[in-house]
């Protein structure tokens, strides 16, 4: 019997109250918490309260998931240390903007298949787009399986935290980017929006689609137009399709 020597390595831990707590303050890059339920105390507030201003996705779970991870004294806290590193919002749009670029940002909402976010880190970066949105609220444990589905994109593009979509769409109308929502068969085609002005789209689920509240706060939503009247397009090749429009709009040619 073979043996698949590249199945996808796990995430290291960080066990305990105090070496989470330190890896917080230190910038060591943090994928995602686990946190006990029943859990106090005010070395779990301090994590709880680090945890919020890093946007890092935070989890309570009962004492069986915890167990599952580690039979060490986890102390009701496991971490897990991150291969990426996150940058926030604003300060990814500072950055944008100071280098004299355009935005073209890409939002996942809902997006948790990690070989589909993989795939869009790929086409995003080969297609201009500076940063991808992850919302906290909805987010996938990136581990060594996106990065090798993005051909190392992940490692290239600006992964901007934030809490939740509506709070990324309050951060991108005040820096006066518009939102455009992917829909099936809504809103205008795709040829139709300018993909050339500051702009940030946002890809739903397969299954589920951008959320009701994105649907209401976008500023557009858009739709490629289809040959036939097939449900859907797999997200991450819906993604290429609209870039490809984007960068046919903003001329941009090959190389960066």
């Amino acid at each position: 019997m073979s043996i698949n020597t590249n199945r996808p390595k796990p995430l290291r831990l960080i066990i305990g109250r105090n070496p989470v707590a330190e890896a917080l303050s230190s910038g060591i890059a943090v994928e995602k918490i686990f946190l006990l339920r029943s859990a106090s105390g005010e070395d779990i507030s301090t994590i709880k309260r680090l945890a919020a201003q890093l946007n890092i996705p935070l989890a309570q779970v009962p004492q069986e998931k915890l167990d599952r991870f580690t039979r060490a004294q986890h102390q009701g806290v496991v971490a897990l240390a991150g291969l990426l590193q996150y940058i926030d919002l604003q300060d990814g749009i500072s950055h944008i903007v100071e280098g004299g670029s355009t935005p073209l940002l890409i939002m996942l909402d809902g997006v948790t298949d990690v070989r589909n976010i993989g795939a869009i880190a790929r086409t995003a970066w080969c297609s201009g787009v500076q940063g991808l949105i992850l919302p906290t609220s909805h987010a996938a444990t990136l581990g060594e399986e996106a990065i090798k589905t993005s051909a190392g994109a992940l490692n290239k593009i600006m992964l901007l935290r934030t809490p939740s979509a509506q709070q990324a769409i309050d951060v991108l109308r005040l820096n006066g980017i518009q939102v455009l929502g992917t829909e099936l068969r809504a809103g205008i085609p795709i040829h139709e929006a300018d993909f050339a002005a500051p702009t940030c789209i946002v890809m739903g689920a397969e299954d589920k689609g951008i959320s009701k509240e994105v649907i209401k706060r976008a500023d557009k939503l858009v739709h490629i137009p289809m040959a036939t009247k097939f449900d859907s397009l797999n997200v991450s090749v819906a993604t290429g399709m609209i870039l490809y429009e984007a960068m046919r709009q903003r001329g941009i040619a090959a190389g960066r």
